[in-house]
């Protein structure tokens, strides 16, 4: 009798340790999990930061160019209303999206700002007394910074997001992380010909262009 109880006894033994084990391992990956998706949604705050920045630059920018005398009114009126896209497309501020097509819309709105930017730089060299002008100057220094901001935070981004969806496809997380919630999350795309920020570079001297990409 005591040695079919003993190997019962061995067999609950081990099954016990099974299951703990195999729960320190899963809640191990469920707060692997929870840390990347906070990075992830850290990434994208710092995006929608640099991306709010930039928008907030715009306004000042177009007032300052506007008081040019003769300065080209169809440029303007393109960069006011790509700013005033990007402000219709409404994706929460510290989560990243989820949804694919909202974050491309996103994204192209974005892309529609920055074009009418540095096409409203390379008209703006047309305009030495404007370039002249220390606001306008420094409005221009602050744009090209916030556009290198922009790149770093998009790869940073990127990055996060690789990190969390390699994690929740590898085995064996692929087997419980979407009961828990964990969905894959979409990369920035950018647009095609705008894979890197603009260069803004800024001639005050006055022969190029001052729009061109890297």
């Amino acid at each position: 009798m005591k040695k079919p109880l003993i190997i019962v006894a061995g067999i609950l033994a081990c099954i016990a340790l099974f299951v703990l084990v195999a729960g320190l391992f899963v809640m191990g990956s469920y707060n692997r999990m929870v840390s990347l998706s906070q990075r992830v949604d850290g990434s994208w705050a710092q995006v929608q930061n640099n991306y709010q920045r930039r928008a907030d630059l715009v306004p000042n920018l177009v007032n300052t160019v506007a008081g040019a005398a003769n300065f080209e009114k169809t440029t303007l009126e393109e960069v006011t209303a790509a700013r005033a896209s990007v402000g219709k497309v409404q994706l929460n501020a510290t989560n990243a999206p989820t949804d694919p097509q909202k974050l491309a819309e996103f994204q192209q709105a974005q892309a529609q700002l920055s074009s009418a930017l540095s096409r409203l730089l390379v008209v703006a060299e047309r305009y030495p007394d404007l370039k002249a002008t220390a606001n306008f100057r420094d409005l221009q220094a602050q744009l090209e910074g916030t556009e290198n901001r922009i790149t770093v935070a998009r790869q940073d981004f990127n990055a996060a997001v690789q990190a969390y969806d390699t994690a929740i496809k590898s085995f064996p997380a692929t087997l419980f992380a979407a009961n828990f919630g964990f969905k894959e999350k979409p990369y920035f795309e950018a647009a095609a010909g705008s894979e890197t920020a603009p260069k803004v570079q800024f001639n005050f001297g006055g022969a190029a262009p001052a729009a061109t990409n890297r």
